[in-house]
């Protein structure tokens, strides 16, 4: 099992879902190369009109990383190449995206959904850059161009949890809905952008990135991401196996 599903909801909508319930998403090896293969050919697909990062179970979209994979050094060090190409995948979609942000969304699960353009949050919300506290340097990049420097700033400082009312407040959710209706009222926002003109809608979201210049900034901090990695702690820090 990949820990991933996706299928198309609708003419254009893609649903791509996390599905490793009993570990709240969090992100392992085998789901990281589902999902980059999946980001992979949707970014080819010509007639895709959105995408909605979602969920199996309301109560995460994603933990983060999966820190009980037993991992030796270079397995570790694979791994965050592959969390650094699947943040990049997502701002590089050409298409406009919308994180499904129910439960858990912490560490890289807050990450992808801050790659994405919009995000639906569930009211048991618990969103949190977490990865101050472990020493990652990961976070400003998708972030500042959400919140503004000074909140973004605090967030990732103090990595405390943002419930849902607060998310929908400092710009972080576009809207709140009962947890379990929260997928639903993605899709009919992504229906809705996808009833545009879909050339139109493509142009916008390369104006958009080019604007933030978040492709960019993405790439740059991924490049010191990776220079933790293979240099200073690096994850797993639980299941690291001898280095």
């Amino acid at each position: 099992m990949t820990g991933l599903g996706s299928e198309r909801a609708s003419d254009g909508v893609e649903v791509v879902r996390l599905d490793r319930p009993e570990r709240r998403n969090a992100l392992d090896t085998a789901t990281l190369d589902a999902l980059l293969a999946r980001l992979d050919a949707l970014a080819a697909d010509p007639d895709l009109r959105v995408v909605v990062l979602s969920t199996t179970s309301p109560r995460a979209l994603c933990a983060g990383a999966d820190v009980g994979e037993e991992l030796d050094r270079e397995g570790g060090i694979a791994r965050m190449a592959r969390f650094a190409r699947a943040y990049q995948a997502l701002v590089d979609l050409p298409v406009p995206t919308i994180a499904v942000c129910v439960g858990n969304v912490v560490g890289a699960g807050a990450e992808l959904a801050a790659a994405c353009d919009l995000r639906v949050a569930g009211d048991n919300l618990k969103l949190a850059w977490a990865g101050a506290k472990l020493g990652v340097p990961v976070g400003p990049a998708r972030l500042v161009p959400l919140v503004g420097l000074s909140r973004a700033k605090e967030l990732i400082y103090s990595g405390r949890v943002v419930g849902a009312e607060e998310a929908e407040r400092i710009g972080l959710a576009e809207r709140v809905v009962p947890a379990e209706e929260a997928e639903t009222a993605a899709l009919e926002l992504a229906a809705e952008i996808a009833s545009r003109p879909g050339d139109g809608m493509r142009r916008l979201k390369a104006m958009f990135r080019d604007v933030e210049d978040l492709a960019g900034a993405t790439a740059r901090e991924n490049v010191l991401l990776m220079d933790w990695q293979r240099t200073g702690q690096g994850l797993p820090q639980g299941g690291m196996r001898g280095r």
